[in-house]
């Protein structure tokens, strides 16, 4: 059977197959309009396409009603805009993509190599699986020098140490001042890790006499007391027969320490977690430096005054609060009684304000004391705590070290005796251990300066705007700088070693005029913490301990997994046998 078309536009059934032609005069077969075809002679919805044919003709028919049904969708879709419309969509598109890249150029213009950035984003996408880990690999890909862009921010990586002296040291005051703008914080602004210029300078002025070896000598007996309540909380722990997760035990020895000195309260957050000022200050500390927030003013730092003035900050607002008005109900407290007695933070801050030495619009305001007070906690707390877990570790993985360092101890304290501030800072191995530990796992990640104008450093030059950043950790386990950097060696900052280390390579705590002003502090309240644990307690791996060890890829440095060792106490308990 064929199917003949017709002159007429009809269609006609010819049994005699093949051989017989076509015509289109009239025939006997019977004919069929697409129209009246029956819904038995329909193969699919509205074909005209007889049963019994072959399946190309299906298949065309198919084909050309999907594609027609394509475009009508797609047509559909479209918006029926004007070309003006167009033209100005087109534009806009194009000036933002300008915008998200305009300063995407200017490394490569001036020579300085560095991998690709995104539009918009530049390369804050590589930062997620560690910013220490991406710092290594550019260190290791482009040498000395590279260039990265945080949004579009460019960012100068320099490694070489008469640069980062001349960045860090000399450069400070002219042009290399202040940080990264780190917006909106509100009234948070005036602390002295986040304030700029003229204002930075007065703060840090009215602090320095705080942290004096002096002061910090006055302050000793109220670290001591917390030292004690470590020692209670960890026998309590190793009582259990159980592993020790070092961060909840360090974490509130540390909240303790930072609390009592900057607020004048005494808490114990491991005992006591429902006090208000444990709540509040771990609602600070819940910080990434990853959050949709920080990265929307990395993208976008001009929305960053649009915030401010919205009273959108960075730092949640109840806890903001809640440390304004205890500080206030403090103060009050202090000039009430005339309790001079105490010497903490809080009091020799609230002494600068009435100081008939300084002019009154010197002394800090009550905001700018709450800031620093703030700025206290979330500086100290998670540092102190995160360094004294990665001692540990370091120690209970090198049992040699840590059997040493109690023989210092205990020559130096018989008979678990109370640790006294003057011998506590003469302990050299002490000394040794806890630097070595800062060296495999500094504070901080990266030191940044914010270059105030254009200048040229050691023949490079570095435009106005562009953040100047050393990669410590980078440095820290440089081959160039260390033999065997991985390698946990305290002998290297001996007495006869650590003349020779160069502080532009070493620098747990920053250098020049703005390293941390709490350096002193944070030493003493580790090395006290360090002592009193080591005087009743070893430590040992066990099972639950992750060897080798591997760090997140968190903003600041920390281990993937929390660290838990087995707590042997030196009086016979045992922990996590």
């Amino acid at each position: 059977m064929m199917l003949c078309q017709g002159g007429d536009g009809t269609c006609r059934w010819s049994p005699a197959g093949p051989s017989t032609g076509c015509s289109s005069s009239p025939t006997p077969f019977p004919t069929y309009k697409s129209s009246s075809l029956s819904d038995s002679l329909l193969d699919w919805k509205g074909s005209s396409v007889p049963t019994g044919l072959g399946t190309a003709a299906l298949t065309a028919e198919r084909k050309i009603r999907g594609e027609n049904l394509s475009r009508k969708v797609a047509m559909d879709l479209i918006p029926t805009f004007s070309m003006e419309t167009w033209v100005l969509l087109a534009t806009s598109l194009v000036l933002i993509y300008l915008y998200g890249t305009s300063t995407h150029g200017l490394f490569k213009k001036l020579g300085i190599p560095g991998p690709t950035p995104l539009p918009f984003f530049g390369n804050v996408l590589s930062y997620r699986k560690g910013i220490w880990n991406f710092d290594r690999k550019c260190f290791k890909k482009y040498g000395k020098m590279w260039g990265v862009y945080d949004g579009r921010r460019p960012v100068l990586a320099i490694t070489d140490p008469d640069m980062i002296k001349s960045v860090l040291v000399k450069e400070c005051y002219s042009v290399f001042t202040n940080r990264r703008p780190f917006r909106p914080v509100g009234f948070m602004k005036s602390a002295i890790s986040l304030s700029e210029d003229e204002e930075w300078k007065r703060i840090r002025t009215l602090l320095s006499p705080t942290f004096t070896s002096g002061k910090l000598k006055e302050m000793f007996p109220i670290i001591g007391q917390y030292g004690d309540v470590l020692v209670r909380n960890l026998r309590k722990e190793a009582e259990k027969g159980k592993p020790v997760t070092l961060k909840d035990i360090f974490g509130a020895y540390s909240m303790g320490v930072i609390t009592s000195t900057s607020f004048g309260v005494n808490i114990d957050s491991l005992n006591n977690p429902q006090d208000p000022f444990v709540e509040n200050s771990k609602k600070l500390l819940r910080f990434d430096f990853l959050n949709p927030l920080i990265l929307l003013m990395v993208l976008f730092p001009f929305l960053q005054p649009i915030f401010e003035v919205l009273n959108i900050s960075l730092f949640p607002k109840s806890v903001i609060d809640f440390f304004t008005k205890s500080v206030k109900r403090m103060k009050e407290s202090r000039l009430k009684d005339k309790d001079k007695h105490r010497v903490d933070f809080l009091q020799l801050m609230i002494n600068s304000q009435n100081s008939k030495e300084l002019d009154t619009h010197k002394g800090l305001s009550d905001l700018e004391l709450v800031a620093q007070s703030i700025v206290f906690i979330f500086a100290g707390y998670e540092t102190t705590s995160t360094s004294l877990s990665f001692l540990l570790y370091l120690l209970a993985t090198h049992p040699d070290v840590q059997q040493k360092l109690q023989e210092e101890i205990d020559a130096t304290f018989p008979n678990k005796a109370p640790p006294t501030y003057d011998a506590l800072v003469q302990m050299d191995y002490l000394d040794m251990v806890l630097n070595e530990s800062l060296r495999l796992f500094p504070v901080a990640v990266r030191l940044e300066r914010l270059c105030k104008k254009d200048v040229e450093i050691d023949g490079v030059f570095i435009p106005k705007g562009t953040v100047v950043m050393v990669p410590t950790f980078s440095l820290h386990r440089a081959s160039e700088f260390w033999p065997e950097p991985e390698e946990f060696r305290p002998e290297r900052f001996s007495k006869k070693n650590k003349d020779n280390i160069n502080p532009c390579i070493y620098m747990p705590f920053g250098n020049g005029p703005r390293n941390c002003i709490g350096m002193r502090f944070a030493m003493v309240n580790m090395k006290l913490a360090l002592v009193r644990v080591l005087q009743n307690f070893s430590f040992k791996p066990c099972k639950e301990t992750q060897i080798p060890l591997k760090l997140g890829n968190q903003g600041l440095l920390q281990p993937q997994k929390p660290i838990v060792l087995k707590v042997e106490s030196r009086g016979g308990t045992v922990s996590g046998a």
